[in-house]
């Protein structure tokens, strides 16, 4: 009998679960989980997990009232949720830093330093938590500063080599390049229809890991925002590929061959294009990412997005401590 789909996956590729849905983790069996402050809104929002939520409010009533309240409950439930999943997987489970906090190095710096210790506290070690950051250029800031310091980072809402080159020159642990947010925006823009090989999102993950792979670089690539399973297909191999429980169920239910599309073996060896590296300043950072107008837009609206639903947990939260 043929695998899954979903099995042959993770043959070839570390396969992450994209949710803050604890019950959908210990089915799926990922062996890393990624949150982000969507995730934790709609899963606090879930009657499942009121237990949770109530032992963060009562926690803060105790501490006291105002806005500083409000933010430390946020980040009690941000911790309490990653807690639970890392009993489950036995990988990383990836926390974000606010994201109003992505054009401010320092303040990420202290967030990331409070959430470790946070979990330090509760008997969880740096080594199974990823901190998350946006990839602005003050967040890749900020993660080469937490990676110095033995704290691993996972840079998200990357859209761009750009990002990806100064994210690797930071010493960063992982990336999370969008796929499914780059196919939107080219869509939006008229173009299509594409294939699963055309796809610009699934295009330029490849062109990231053919690039890191060229030169021999750490970082992880870790494929995220998917909008449908061929996709994913289309970046078998790639080193994680983080995936949402709707798309691991259709893969779980699909048969049939799955090859491998990605491999450090099969990437081109400093050819005409990846024939010599990019270095990057502040200066050259911002005006290539300033260049492509899809990068730039969609960091901003990612950005804008993780806020409004950071905001939504903060009014939730603040009318339970009333």
């Amino acid at each position: 009998m043929t695998a899954s789909k979903l099995d042959q996956l993770r043959q070839m590729t570390t396969v992450v679960a994209d949710t803050g849905d604890i019950e959908a983790v210990r089915r799926l069996a990922p062996v890393d989980c990624t949150t982000n402050p969507t995730l934790i809104l709609k899963a606090v929002e879930t009657p499942a997990y009121a237990d949770l939520v109530e032992e963060a409010v009562a926690w803060g009533k105790k501490a006291g009232g105002g806005d500083d309240t409000v933010h430390a409950v946020c980040d009690r439930l941000a911790v309490t949720f990653g807690a639970e999943l890392t009993k489950i997987v036995p990988g990383r489970v990836s926390t974000e830093v606010d994201a109003d906090l992505s054009f401010d190095s320092k303040a990420t710096i202290d967030k990331a330093r409070a959430l470790i210790a946070a979990y330090q506290e509760r008997g969880i070690e740096k080594d199974r938590i990823l901190v998350k950051i946006a990839s602005t250029w003050e967040g890749i800031q900020a993660a080469k500063v937490l990676q110095a310091e033995g704290i691993d980072c996972n840079l998200t809402l990357l859209f761009s080599l750009p990002q990806a080159v100064a994210c690797a020159d930071a010493g960063a642990f992982l990336i999370s390049p969008f796929v499914g947010r780059i196919l939107d925006w080219h869509v939006k823009a008229g173009g299509g229809p594409y294939t699963a090989e055309t796809d610009p999102g699934v295009v330029s993950v490849k062109s990231i890991y053919a690039y890191y792979k060229s030169f021999g670089i750490a970082t992880v690539v870790m494929g995220a925002s998917f909008r449908n399973t061929g996709e994913i297909e289309a970046l078998a191999g790639c080193d994680r590929l983080t995936i949402g429980p709707g798309l691991l169920d259709e893969l779980a239910a699909a048969t049939g061959d799955l090859p491998r599309r990605l491999s450090p073996a099969s990437s081109p060896q400093a050819d005409s294009e990846l024939g010599k590296k990019i270095v990057l300043d502040e200066k050259a950072f911002r005006f290539a990412l300033n260049e492509d107008a899809m990068a730039t837009e969609k960091l901003a609206e990612g950005i804008r997005g993780f806020v409004k639903d950071l905001r939504s947990l903060r009014k939730l939260v603040a009318a339970r401590l009333v």
